[in-house]
């Protein structure tokens, strides 16, 4: 899909725009989501997680679109905070050093075969999808009452799409961790 609307925007020289925010910055197993699909956006914004839930708002335009604004003639009453962009950088600074983003794409890998394990198990799931730390699990029924249990005990997920279980762990996740939410969710569906 994603190579075909850059090609459509390409032949009708339409911007392709991307909205990483909650995909973006190694949730997906590479830096950006896109990376995946072998396109490059001609505008991208990053947020929240960049500075590790202080308010920032990023938008990356390539060269040629950037060059139509000049100093001055783009700003924001919250621009530039340095103790934001500060913990900005640190967090680019650990996701390098600790290689967050390939342990984001290991460790999704891991957390899928753990959920596959309970589709073989609970005929109600329909599907597991998604890359990375960014997962979905689709049910045949409302999600709601499993996301109250297992918040209850003691697993934070949310129910999109009525009956899609998302799961977006922090990318510092261990495999205890997901063995333990994978356990919960067991329990719940049992």
């Amino acid at each position: 899909f994603l190579k075909g609307l850059r090609q459509l925007c390409d032949e009708k020289g339409f911007l392709l725009i991307l909205d990483e925010v909650q995909c973006g910055l190694g949730r997906t197993g590479e830096l950006f989501a896109y990376q995946h699909y072998g396109i490059e956006p001609d505008i991208m914004t990053l947020a929240k997680p960049l500075a590790g839930g202080m308010p920032i708002g990023v938008t990356l335009a390539k060269e040629r679109i950037a060059s139509f604004f000049e100093p001055g003639n783009h700003a924001s009453t919250f621009g530039g905070n340095p103790v934001v962009c500060s913990a900005a950088l640190a967090f680019l600074k650990v996701v390098e050093e600790e290689g967050l983003v390939e342990g984001a794409r290991e460790k999704g890998e891991y957390f899928r075969e753990e959920l596959e394990k309970l589709r073989e198990a609970f005929s109600f799931i329909k599907e597991i999808r998604g890359k990375g730390l960014m997962i979905g699990l689709e049910l045949t029924f409302p999600g709601k009452g499993i996301v109250e249990e297992c918040r209850e005990g003691g697993l934070l997920i949310n129910c999109t799409a009525e009956n899609v279980l998302r799961f977006l762990p922090p990318l510092i996740v261990e495999k205890k961790d997901i063995d333990e939410a994978v356990k919960i969710l067991r329990d719940v569906m049992s």
